[in-house]
This record gives structure tokens, sequence and C-alpha cells, in this order.
């Protein structure tokens, strides 16, 4: 049914039979390549987690309801983790259908989602968040709490500490979240492929995929 790819930093790639859907492509701003987006669908948690230089053939950057191909997004608008509760909302959460699963992605946002948010949200079977904190993003704690509001099957953790990169705030080790989470972990190599519904797991499930 799809295919989704790590990239580092929040970047992800969602392939479906019919499409190639990139978030938060601009991996520059963490000392790393960002990737390329030629006539694929680019998503952007904030605009500028956007491939200035890239050639897409749509572009979503907020909130909204957005459907093409086979796959369905809906942006919900949230705050981010670095705002003052009285700031503007900067950031927007994905919840994207294809077929019969639907997801969750979501960026850089405070602890907590709203009710609305959640209701918006609504039954998901994976979530990707980012888990590295530092004051910048979740961190473990606050998104093991994201992670308990979603009741996914599955969790794809992103934005942690890589050798490979240099993230503006330094970021937590993977491990931190996966102790906090407590949640057994299926190692996906550099992609976790479903194929249908039914091959999702049965409870909460960590599944850590390779950056490639």
């Amino acid at each position: 049914m799809f295919e989704i790819e790590y990239k580092g930093a929040n970047a992800v790639v969602i392939n479906t039979r019919k499409l190639r859907v990139v978030f938060d492509p601009n991996l520059e701003i963490a000392g790393g390549k960002n990737v390329a987006v030629n006539n694929d669908i680019e998503v952007v948690t904030e605009d500028r987690l956007s491939n200035v230089e890239s050639s897409p053939k749509l572009l979503f950057n907020g909130p909204g309801e957005y459907e093409v191909g086979d796959i369905s997004i809906l942006g919900i608008l949230a705050r981010r983790h670095i705002d003052a509760g009285s700031d503007v909302r900067k950031t927007t959460i994905y919840r994207i259908t294809v077929g019969e699963v639907k997801g969750v992605v979501v960026g850089n946002v405070e602890d907590g989602l709203s009710d609305d948010q959640l209701e918006n949200i609504g039954v998901v079977d994976f979530a990707i968040l980012p888990v590295g904190g530092g004051g910048y993003t979740l961190d473990a704690v606050g998104a093991t709490k994201v992670v308990r509001q979603l009741d996914a099957k599955v969790v794809i953790p992103v934005h942690y500490r890589d050798s490979n990169l240099n993230y503006e705030v330094p970021q937590a080790d993977l491990d931190e979240f996966l102790k906090t989470l407590g949640a057994p972990v299926i190692e996906a190599e550099q992609k976790w492929k479903l194929k249908k519904s039914a091959d999702l797991p049965g409870s909460l499930t960590i599944v850590k995929i390779s950056r490639s």
C-alpha cells in the first residue's frame, strides 16, 4: 500500500502506488543535504522547512484539506514548542490517509495536543513525531504524552541525535525516548512497508527506520 523512509531531522518520504510525498525536505538547516523534490508532492510543517530549490508538483504548507492521487491530507494548525502561549500558531500537523490506513505527521509542536486538535486528527494507525527535545521540540516525556493521546498502533520517532547532522540545538539520543515510552521496537532498516491494514501490530509498537 505504501512505504515510509526517514531522511533525518523531520524529513520523511511516503511512497504510495501513485505518488512520492516529501515532508519537511530542508535538511540544510541541520547541516545535511536537502531531500530532492522533483515533480513530487511537498508538505511542510513550517515554511522554513521547505526546500527552496525544489520543483514540486504541489506544495502544501498550512491548514486545509488536500486530496491528490491516492492520498488525502488534512492540515491542522498548531503552536511550536519554542513559542509562547500568546504567539501566533506557526506550524501544521498533518493527518494523512492512504487507503484504509490513517496516520499523522507531528512537527515541532508544544507539549500536549488540544481536544480540538485530537478531534480533527481522529483515530490514527501510525504517528510520526520528533523526540529529541533540547528545548527545541518534543523531548522523550513530551513525545510520550502525545503518543498516549493519539493512541496509535505504530510510532515512528524522528529528529533525534545524529552524528551526521548538526542541529541548531543539541538533540537527545533515540534511546531516551525508547526507554521512556517502553514499547516494543521493530527495526525496519531504511523503509517501513505496509501492504494492508491487517498487517499493523495489535498494540503500540515503535518502528525505527534507519536514516537513508
